[in-house]
């Protein structure tokens, strides 16, 4: 690998691209995925090491160096019980103070996030740097790049890309929204079916809805279709090698970076499970939409470094599964999402009608009204631990004072215990008093009559913690790692490649050396 710092980094996150999917179509890529596990760093086993395995969260580690403890964002939603606001809820990625806002319409903003990016670092010690994000989803865009980078841009609907509000539409953006629109307007006959794919091409019903089969097909102007398919992907990456050869990126004398979210996997890993020919051909799309972006950049003749990683995994749907030999997997009991048990908790504690817990889901943080009074608070928690403790999918709950009271988990991440992983997600301001956590193959959408997403994340668990991390730099020679790493020790080992001192008491993570054999490229430079 050159000793000299790389031009261009070029930090890629595919939302829910587990390791399992990873590995299920390895022997299969032939495109970008090709290059990076065949001629890359590859770290087949990286984690996302914390407890609440989100969209947001997930981000937030793998250009700060730093687990969501530091970097404040513990979810994708939590809940302020002292705001005005009827639902109590913020988003990670809105700025709040913004009167008329809600989190289902807000303005975005960084604000929330606690700690730099790299491309943060980057420009404080040369202000000559340039610093770029493109996202599928604005949660992506912002906590990749950060609140100091110099362009942010996520696909903010059929209108194209947007960013934060009162920045102005620069030419390129105008272009690549008017080429979208172009695309957006001609049906789309679908995709081919891949020879790895014939064999998952079978009907699953869950609910009212009936996946497995698909090759995104679309009517012209269906941007819903649009967005839950690889054109998505597509756009993004067309966008962000156009950004790169207008911006000059990467030739100049300093080091630039552009960070790129890529959604389309998430969106249809939950609209139709991961195993279905819908995932099957987004792979394959994703490889090969990849493959030219990095044809592009070699034909430019940018000297570039590609980290390729995702955050968090993802689990499919529970009817596949039973179809497929495990009978066990199961929807989460109506009883657990946040008004059943606020409701069945409020009775046991003689408080009935009151609304006394808040949460997101039918797991992660559950917050105790603030308007009770201190003896009801305790018999509000005292009822929902006994509660949720003895049902049959609860795997464990754990209290705030229990998460607060654990140190911060060092050591092989596939190693921690739960309460470890809960407390690599623990802020002490905006966590919950309880942390409801269930068991192993239990997903966590309820059975319904209609049903909006199939399958979801957000677990615990190694299907959900497992990501791949794969580095590339032309020269690079190729190894693989199969021990366990986190993703936060991606802005370290990129941060020595460009020779950018990075305290180790500021971040969680640590330099992993991209060297194989003698040599190691944590060294100073």
């Amino acid at each position: 690998m050159p000793a000299t710092p790389p031009r261009l980094i070029v930090a890629i996150s595919v939302d829910q691209f587990s390791a399992d999917l990873f590995s299920e179509y390895r022997q299969y890529y032939s495109g970008g995925l090709k290059r990076l596990t065949q001629d890359g760093v590859v770290f087949p086993r990286g984690y996302q090491s914390h407890a609440a395995t989100e969209t947001c969260p997930g981000h937030s580690t793998i250009l700060t160096g730093s687990r969501p403890s530091r970097t404040g964002i513990i979810a994708n939603t939590w809940f302020d019980l002292s705001t005005a606001r009827a639902d109590k809820a913020v988003y990670c990625a809105e700025d709040e103070s913004q009167p008329g806002t809600s989190s289902d319409k807000y303005e975005a903003s960084p604000i929330h996030l606690r700690v730099p990016t790299l491309g943060g670092r980057m420009k404080l010690a040369n202000p000559a740097t340039r610093v770029v994000s493109i996202s599928g989803k604005d949660r992506a865009a912002i906590m990749m790049g950060g609140p100091t980078a110099d362009q942010v841009w996520w696909l903010g609907g059929p209108q194209g890309y947007v960013s934060y509000k009162g920045v102005a539409i620069p030419p390129l953006v105008a272009k690549v929204n008017e080429v979208m629109a172009q695309r957006l307007a001609q049906a789309n006959a679908g995709f081919d079916l891949p020879a790895q794919c014939a064999a998952k091409d079978f009907p699953v019903r869950a609910g009212d809805k009936v996946v497995g089969t698909g090759r995104f097909a679309r009517a012209a102007g269906d941007y819903k279709g649009f967005r839950i398919s690889p054109e998505q992907d597509a756009m993004t990456l067309a966008f962000a090698a156009a950004a790169i050869e207008a911006m000059d990126l990467g030739r100049q004398a300093q080091t630039d970076i552009i960070s790129i979210g890529l959604s389309a996997t998430d969106y249809i890993g939950h609209t139709y499970g991961t195993e279905g020919t819908e995932s099957c051909i987004q792979i394959d799309r994703l490889d090969r939409e990849l493959g030219a972006f990095f044809d592009r950049l070699d034909r430019d003749g940018i000297d570039y470094v590609v980290v390729l990683t995702a955050d968090h995994g993802g689990h499919d749907l529970p009817e596949r599964h039973r179809m497929n030999a495990m009978p066990m997997e199961q929807r989460v009991d109506k009883a657990l999402t946040p008004k059943a048990l606020s409701d069945a908790v409020a009775a046991k504690a003689g408080l009935a009608g009151r609304k006394v817990i808040w949460g997101d889901g039918p797991a992660g943080d559950l917050y105790i009204d603030r308007g009770l009074t201190a003896p009801q608070r305790a018999r509000v928690q005292a009822a929902a631990l006994r509660l949720l403790r003895a049902h049959p999918q609860v795997e464990t709950v754990f209290t705030k004072a229990q998460i607060a009271a654990t140190p911060s988990p060092s050591g092989p991440p596939e190693s921690w215990t739960l309460l470890q992983e809960a407390r690599a997600s623990f802020d002490p301001e905006r966590s919950g008093d309880l942390l409801l956590l269930l068991k192993p193959r239990v997903m966590s959408i309820p059975e319904q009559a209609v049903m909006g997403s199939v399958a979801t994340h957000g677990s615990p668990w190694d299907t959900d913690r497992r990501v791949p991390i794969l580095f590339w730099r032309k020269g690079i020679q190729h190894f693989e790692q199969p021990l366990g790493v986190e993703t936060v020790d991606i802005m370290p080992t990129l941060a020595a490649l460009i020779g950018l001192p990075v305290p180790k008491g500021d971040i969680d993570g640590r330099c992993l050396d991209l060297i194989a054999g003698d040599g190691d490229s944590c060294a100073a430079r």
